[in-house]
């Protein structure tokens, strides 16, 4: 029985994961002459159209990513369970960005900053505390829920956001179309890491951005997209930013990318940005992960981490 290996950068670094994590299986890469109906499980990353076809006894594809938007376009894609890679390493690297980024915010890091770089002593007022902000997470999931404890933890007053109703312990919990807008009502700071479907595509625009809360202690609300970039309408994000409808943004995924030099996003002084790296899967984890849920299948257990196809997530 055979993994194949199908992604559109170097592959030999995953064949050589792999080999170690499955010394009984052949480990084959897309591209190389191989026996199509040996194939059982494929693990990929943005596969060419046409290249998972054929594949007679495939009982499983395994996207090397968190995401799974990049198989859910795919022309003719077979049937059978597509499986997210959601590890622990994966989930605490997230948390690690959301609080970084959310106590910036609180600390007013950025300020001091340009006072660093003017050589301006400038202690004029203390900064609100954690209890203070109210911190929104749209897309509250594996990813979602690990990073809103731990945002507790540091005493943010964190609620959450779901497609559908969900109960976890110790948040607020709104659903749907009609608990999305008494969430953003109730909401300083905006974390976004919902997945992207076509129902989520261009949803971080204006008439969102509008809708968060006018009262913030920071001056204004402030959006952190870590979700997809096509969750997003840049245009928006900067003519907010203008008008004061934004007062700021972390931004690590966007519509393009890499982010073209031209856009005005580089240099926009309250934007920050980061090259799509908020968490980014080890390879070696995600390898070990994957040969953990082949293991689970052939013992007769299910896979975790199944994509739901109607939804797209």
């Amino acid at each position: 029985m055979s993994l194949l290996v199908a992604v559109t950068w170097e592959a030999q670094p995953w064949v050589e994961r792999f080999t170690r994590h499955l010394p009984d299986r052949d480990i084959i890469v897309l591209g190389e002459d191989f026996d199509r109906s040996a194939v059982r499980y494929v693990a990929t990353w943005g596969p060419k159209p046409g290249s998972l076809s054929g594949l007679p006894n495939l009982r499983a594809i395994f996207s090397l990513g968190a995401g799974v938007d990049h198989l859910m376009s795919y022309p003719d894609l077979p049937d059978v369970p597509i499986v997210r890679v959601a590890q622990d390493d994966l989930t605490h690297r997230m948390s690690e960005y959301m609080v970084l980024h959310c106590l910036m915010y609180l600390r007013e890091q950025r300020r001091f900053d340009e006072d660093q770089k003017a050589k301006r002593w400038n202690p004029d007022r203390a900064p609100p505390i954690a209890g203070d902000l109210r911190v929104g997470i749209m897309g509250f999931g594996v990813l979602g829920q690990d990073a809103a404890r731990k945002l507790k933890v540091m005493g943010f007053d964190v609620a959450g956001w779901s497609r559908t109703p969900k109960s976890v312990e110790d948040f607020e919990i709104y659903a749907g179309e009609e608990g999305l807008t008494s969430f953003l009502n109730r909401t300083d700071i905006l974390i976004v890491l919902v997945p992207l479907t076509s129902e989520t595509k261009g949803i971080l625009n204006r008439s969102l951005f509008e809708k968060l809360a006018r009262d913030s202690r920071l001056g204004g609300p402030i959006l952190i997209n870590a979700g997809r970039g096509k969750l997003q309408v840049e245009a928006d994000i900067l003519a907010c930013l203008d008008d004061g409808t934004l007062t700021a943004a972390t931004l690590d995924v966007f519509e393009t990318e890499p982010l073209p030099e031209s856009s005005p996003l580089w240099t926009h002084p309250r934007v920050t940005i980061t090259p799509h790296n908020s968490a980014t899967s080890e390879p070696e984890a995600t390898a070990r992960y994957i040969a953990q849920q082949i293991r689970r299948h052939e013992a007769g257990e299910t896979f975790e981490n199944v994509v739901d196809k109607k939804r797209g997530y």
